[in-house]
């Protein structure tokens, strides 16, 4: 069974739009695992404009699946990682300014840089997975760099299966097959959601993990609103009833 792991940024980006601690991205944390998320994603950037640093020391003793922590491993992040432990540490190639993140490693161009990294990161037991764009010829070199997974940039495949392109998933099947020959577990993530996740893990049944973020934030926001609007309005016809009292 593939298992979910909550990525909460975007809860951390809403609470960093207003300042003071609303929405509780610790809360959050604990909510999602309450409600079934098998783990908890978050990716701190060097600006800390969503998630921050002091974030991910909170969550550590709340995250009782398992943590995931994404980045580009530049020094602060290494120790970050290194200090707080988590089970997997997912490797990034994000630029400092970046949105969000776009594109996976140069694993060829970049083996000697990741093999260090990820040496390091192993000897304190934490599990590594590099970001891959949906490219066999990258695999190879993602092995030997000692990773223990690939997790499958998706982008492309969400916006082709938003187009009704079913072809869009071919280069991360042929990508997954080189990744299972090399004794690479499979993750993936990036643009997943509601209506696109099935069909991706049907025709790869075989991916370990999805780290899903701001798709599912966003269709919480739909599927919850009915619920949270219809107790606001409890709440009110509460407050009028003994009022009137």
């Amino acid at each position: 069974m593939t298992k979910l792991s909550v990525n909460i940024n975007k809860i951390a980006t809403l609470r960093n739009s207003r300042g003071g601690n609303t929405p509780k991205v610790v809360e959050a944390a604990v909510k999602a695992q309450e409600f079934g998320a098998q783990g908890i994603t978050v990716h701190p950037r060097p600006d800390e404009r969503h998630i921050r640093y002091q974030d991910v020391y909170d969550l550590k003793p709340v995250v009782t699946t398992e943590f995931n922590i994404e980045g580009n491993p530049i020094q602060s992040f290494m120790d970050l990682v290194l200090k707080v432990k988590p089970e997997q540490v997912t490797l990034v190639p994000d630029a400092e300014d970046a949105i969000t993140s776009n594109a996976g490693w140069d694993t060829v161009k970049h083996q000697a840089y990741l093999t260090e990294i990820i040496s390091e990161f192993k000897r304190n037991g934490i599990r590594t997975s590099i970001f891959l764009d949906p490219n066999p010829s990258l695999v190879e070199a993602a092995a030997q760099t000692g990773a223990d997974r690939i997790e499958l940039y998706t982008e492309s495949f969400a916006v082709e299966y938003a187009k009704g392109n079913l072809n869009g998933v071919k280069p991360y099947r042929e990508t997954a097959d080189e990744a299972l020959k090399n004794g690479l577990v499979l993750n993936a993530g990036h643009d997943l959601s509601l209506d696109n996740l099935q069909y991706f893990i049907e025709v790869i049944p075989e991916i370990a993990e999805v780290s899903i973020g701001h798709a599912l934030i966003s269709e919480a926001i739909y599927l919850g609103l009915e619920n949270t609007i219809q107790a606001y309005l409890k709440r009110i016809e509460l407050a009028n009833q003994k009022h009137n009292l």
